[in-house]
């Protein structure tokens, strides 16, 4: 096959990820809803997270496929959307028990304009707080780097960003600061992985909206599609499991233990975080055997993607919108969470394929 097909899944903005999205879910006989987050777009477009669901309307099974949390992260998870819809699944019946729910862009303003982050430059992967948490305190080590990673000036034109990373990497360790920098911090709300104040927008909308769909299940596989964290074109499976668990062991039987990884970072390449996706729907649905697999598809090298949020973070808090050097951040933000390389497009799509697929034939 060449790279084109699986690469045509990927749409230029939001807009038209969305629009393509909900054409393909009414095509293959999905039902359908739109949940508003109440913002607007960069052309004043209303903002949606859309939900597609194909199969039982009563499922005691579900496999969930979600995209955009991380706002310019969608441009992939939309296109692996797409491509289930409009190539996959095509002709496919679930089975009695079984339903397939899409979740569209869980983080619409991010995609619309072009962030890792909401309208309150809040990192949702770190907002989803269970309710006995507090969103509150930051990693040990954050501060110290906060004139770094958060600087509160218009970006220049030249800075060496990687050097002097590159002197705090040799102070602390990559592990110790990934965990520092990327843990989730409560602190700093115009800084880089911020959790925000309260719960969003998007985790209001999911804890209405996910009980009718799946709260008597007894058994959930969601694959949240993400990109940017490891050697580009590969992919990694992070469960909310122990190393040698026996739910871990059980993931890998299902999609391969070259891929799934816990998210313990003593013997992988993740990180802790605090506010996961993970975490909160297994805490929203305590009677479910319910699983998360973040589904992490590599891009850049760890620091140039640092670099990349956090010019654009700079650019969005101290630039000027239509400035030269704000525009050059949002274009290198997207390159860097959505490569315009067809081959890699066209290999991660593929491979984010198989993922659903191991999910639904172990559901099935």
């Amino acid at each position: 096959m060449s790279a084109t097909p699986l690469a045509a899944c990927f749409s230029p903005d939001y807009t038209s990820a969305r629009a393509r999205f909900r054409a393909s879910a009414l095509a293959l006989g999905c039902t359908t809803e739109a949940w508003s987050i109440d913002q607007k777009g960069p052309d004043g477009e209303e903002l949606t997270i859309d939900m597609a669901m194909l199969g039982d309307p009563q499922p005691k099974r579900a496999v969930v496929v979600s995209s955009g949390l991380h706002g310019v992260e969608g441009f992939f998870g939309s296109a692996v959307q797409v491509a289930l819809l409009e190539e996959t699944l095509g002709g496919f019946s679930p089975p009695p028990g079984l339903a397939i729910v899409f979740l569209h862009a869980l983080n619409p303003f991010g995609f619309a304009w072009v962030r890792r982050v909401n309208e309150d430059n809040a990192d949702l992967n770190r907002n989803m707080l269970r309710p006995d948490e507090q969103y509150v305190g930051a990693p040990d080590g954050y501060a110290e780097l906060d004139a770094l990673l958060n600087p509160t000036t218009p970006p220049p034109a030249f800075e060496a960003f990687l050097p002097r990373a590159g002197v705090q990497i040799l102070r602390h360790g990559m592990p110790a600061l990934k965990n520092a920098v990327a843990g989730g911090q409560y602190e700093f709300p115009k800084g880089l992985f911020f959790g925000g104040h309260g719960p969003s927008r998007t985790a209001q909308i999911l804890d209405a909206k996910l009980p009718p769909l799946i709260g008597a299940c007894e058994r959930v596989l969601h694959v949240d599609f993400h990109t940017g964290l490891g050697k580009s074109g590969t992919y990694k499976v992070f469960v909310d499991h122990g190393w040698g668990s026996e739910g871990a062991q059980g993931l890998a039987r299902t999609f391969g233990e070259e891929y799934v990884q816990p998210w313990e970072p003593e013997q992988g390449e993740s990180y802790e975080i605090r506010g996961g996706l993970g975490t909160w729907c297994k805490a929203r649905f305590p009677e479910v055997d319910y699983d998360v697999l973040c589904a992490e598809f590599g891009t850049k090298h760890v620091l140039k993607v640092i670099r990349a949020l956090r010019d654009e973070n700079r650019a969005w808090h101290h630039g000027r919108r239509d400035d030269a050097r704000s525009i050059k951040a949002t274009t290198a933000l997207k390159e860097t969470f959505a490569p315009r390389d067809p081959n890699w497009r066209h290999g991660c799509v593929e491979q984010g394929l198989r993922i659903v697929e191991q999910a639904i034939d172990a559901l099935a």
